[in-house]
């Protein structure tokens, strides 16, 4: 070990000399903090840093000192996580309120004050909320460089303590359009949580949750239905009512795929009664976008357009423009469809200005789709096929395999029409051609369930 520059003290001295300040301050002799568990001399040795005591030595004297442990050994101020944890509910209610770069400052402060402390684990989670946060308002790689900042902080903890950081990191690639990396990223997280034993049930079902979105962008209906299955096998074991809401709106988006509308439609009463419960205004607004969705698909449009208004407001108010400005694509094609066409086609040309290549490419492919049909309609041909091109080169980037078959059919059918017919044969085999890329999931062998037996009263899978 290199030898300290005059004036530098070591840790251990370092140590000594805070424990003898601590002692002092509580009028305690030597023998007094030692007894019995330990001797005077030992006190001594170890305030004047010449012995480093161990870990249950120090949980000792911390006790006998009422201070904790972390305080003790690390000097880290009594009450700090408490401090910082309320400064983080404080944040959350900023961003709540649309007071985004007020919670952003705050939590920037809350991080540098963490890590003056060496309180990783607090700078992790600190820095999960705020890339939570940063997506909501579009900044999605700055959002996915907090998730990844956080997960090598916890390089060294177990796997179930870095799943929120990997989910945060899927989410934001899931976002920004690149959803096979994103579903690449969780089932590798699935399978290294149940290739190592009995798993973590809550981070496990978090990660089922969260894969059933880029399974169904991806066409892969029967695999998002096997995760909403196991998600639903792991609930019982999950004391989290919130992470249990969100299951059951994943589940919904499940359901509402395969057809069963009105079993979507429970799952996601479940989740809102959570929602409204805890005040978590932008979990709610997601439900009320889906609800919205449910009713759109049963051309129930006025009862639609209520909800995605709703929805649309809600996160708007909460700071979550990004996710509003995906509800009003949709909230355009449902006034497209109660015949306000002109309206539809402004606003999809306006909010495709926040949307694109790794910002939202799978809305922004709808949006164009949607302008396609429109001016398909409308006679302008050259219009229509420029943004059914546009569609298709998202849709092709993000691997949305269902979306890109459909606009590709469509304008398979338009060039058809022109005549152009080796030009319509392309598109429709291009929209049925969709070739794995190396180095992400081929979406080949599923992840393998959880080693966990089913547990009394468990959950039914169809909700």
């Amino acid at each position: 070990m290199a030898p300290l520059a005059a004036g530098q003290e070591g840790p251990d001295r370092i140590l000594g000399a805070r424990l003898q300040r601590l002692r002092a301050s509580r009028r305690l002799t030597q023998k007094a903090l030692a007894e019995p568990g330990y001797t005077a001399a030992y006190v001594s040795t170890v305030e004047a840093g010449k012995a480093r005591p161990s870990e249950a030595a120090l949980r000792y004297f911390a006790e006998r000192l009422a201070v904790s442990y972390e305080e003790l050994a690390a000097g880290v101020p009594g009450g700090l996580r408490a401090e910082i944890r309320e400064g983080q509910a404080e944040a959350q209610r900023l961003m709540d309120g649309d007071e985004g770069e007020r919670a952003e400052a705050l939590l920037a402060d809350l991080i540098g004050k963490a890590g003056d402390h060496d309180l990783s684990d607090l700078v992790a989670e600190l820095r999960i909320t705020l890339g939570s946060f940063l997506l909501r308002r579009g900044g999605l790689a700055a959002g996915r460089e907090q998730f990844e900042q956080a997960e090598a902080l916890l390089t060294d903890q177990p796997l179930p303590a870095r799943v929120r950081a990997i989910r945060g990191r899927a989410t934001a690639h899931y976002l920004e359009g690149d959803v096979r990396y994103s579903c690449y990223l969780l089932e590798s997280t699935i399978n290294e949580l149940n290739g190592g034993g009995l798993p973590d049930p809550a981070s496990l079902m978090l990660l089922y949750a969260a894969v059933i979105g880029p399974y169904l962008e991806l066409g892969a209906l029967e695999r998002a239905t096997k995760a909403a299955s196991l998600a639903l096998d792991l609930a019982p074991r999950v004391s989290d009512p919130v992470a249990i809401a969100t299951l059951h709106r994943s589940v919904a988006r499940t359901l509402a795929a395969g057809g069963r509308f009105d079993e979507a439609e429970a799952a996601l009463v479940k989740a809102q009664e959570v929602y409204q419960q805890w005040e978590i205004r932008v979990e709610l607004a997601q439900c009320h976008w889906m609800r919205g969705y449910l009713h759109a698909q049963h051309d129930r449009l006025d009862a639609a357009e209520i909800e995605l208004r709703t929805a649309a407001d809600m996160l708007r108010a909460s700071g979550a423009a990004f996710y509003a400005v995906q509800v009003e694509v949709e909230l355009a094609d449902v006034r497209w469809r109660l015949g306000h066409t002109a309206e539809a086609e402004e606003v999809l040309g306006g909010l495709l200005a926040g949307l694109g290549p790794g910002h939202g490419a799978v809305h922004a492919a709808a949006a164009h789709h949607l302008l396609g049909v429109i001016r398909e309609g409308a006679g302008d041909l050259d219009a229509a096929e420029r943004h059914y091109r546009a569609a298709i080169e998202l849709q092709q980037e993000a691997d949305v395999t269902g979306d890109l078959a459909d606009t590709s059919r469509l304008l398979g059918d338009l060039l058809d029409r022109q005549g152009r017919t080796r030009e319509a044969v392309e598109a429709y085999r291009h929209g049925l051609t969709r070739l794995a890329r190396p180095g992400t999931t081929t979406l080949g062998p599923a992840p393998l369930p959880p080693p966990v037996i089913p547990a009394a009263g468990a959950m039914p899978r169809g909700l």
